[in-house]
């Protein structure tokens, strides 16, 4: 069921950044997106402050900024040049990395079959990002950085000691907001006013940010502390699934050899979330 909602959840997510990008700047909606999250969550992590202490303040650091913050700026930055649907691909090499930098950081083991579908992942993502005529897209590379990131934060959760999933969101929250007040206030607030359905675009970001921030990181880092980082990013392989329905509902255009690529990824992600698939697939050849 959490892993239903969080898929949905997700998915949707970037279509509404697509639709507050019509009046905001990625940096704007970036910034606004941190502080209404950390405001829905601002009493919780004033009740909490308490248990922040020398052995959770670095992971909290470290989440807040590279769970909560940087990806919060990146994908919007990502999607001022591709479709909100390709950023959905992108963005289930959140588990291949989840992987990745738990064997080289985390000290978790891995077997052949995960390794194998680490390749699938990366060659997945070359496809999605080569556009055809020999060009790169090398906006989709802040998809990729943002993962990269959030592969970090997802092994960092589940050594947090002392707090569960609504005390590590809101305190991630609570760090970054600073740094997100000072980026906005830089900001042309003003030029956002003369845009049409300013209003209407602020609410898509609005609803971004208590759905799709505050309320589904603390659904999913109870899953990353109840489970793993691994299993817990299952939700990869629904989140593509929804946010290319939100954008052929959009009228973006979809190669077919976007979904080849997809399905790389999610080959890779599956043989990471089960490491005897292989083995059960060669017996059954046998």
């Amino acid at each position: 069921m959490a892993v239903a909602l969080l898929s949905l959840i997700w998915g949707t997510s970037y279509i509404l950044m697509k639709k507050g990008l019509r009046s905001f700047s990625a940096y704007q909606l970036a910034s606004i997106r941190i502080l209404i999250s950390f405001l829905c969550l601002l009493p919780f992590a004033l009740r909490t402050l308490s248990k922040l202490n020398k052995k959770n303040l670095l992971s909290i650091l470290l989440i807040g900024f590279f769970g909560s913050g940087f990806p919060a700026f990146l994908y919007p930055l990502a999607e001022t040049k591709i479709d909100s649907s390709l950023t959905g691909m992108l963005n289930s090499l959140s588990s291949v990395f989840t992987l990745l930098i738990g064997i080289l950081f985390y000290s978790r083991k891995a077997i052949r079959s995960q390794i194998a579908g680490v390749f699938l992942g990366f060659a997945g993502a070359a496809g999605l990002l080569y556009s055809g005529s020999l060009t790169f897209n090398y906006f989709g590379l802040f998809v990729v950085l943002a993962t990269i990131m959030n592969g970090l934060s997802n092994n960092e959760v589940s050594k947090v000691e002392g707090l569960n999933g609504l005390e590590i969101t809101s305190l991630s929250f609570l760090v970054v907001s600073p740094f997100a007040l000072a980026l906005l206030l830089s900001t042309d607030i003003n030029a956002i006013f003369l845009t049409p359905h300013w209003l209407l675009n602020f609410g898509y970001i609005a609803i971004l940010s208590v759905v799709g921030s505050a309320f589904a990181n603390v659904i999913y880092y109870f899953l990353v502390r109840d489970t793993s980082p691994v299993v817990a990013s299952v939700v990869a392989y629904f989140i593509p699934v929804v946010a290319t329905l939100w954008g052929l509902s959009d009228d973006e255009h979809l190669a077919p050899g976007i979904f080849v690529s997809v399905l790389l990824i999610l080959a890779g992600v599956y043989l990471i979330n089960r490491p005897g698939a292989l083995r059960k697939i060669r017996q059954m050849l046998k």
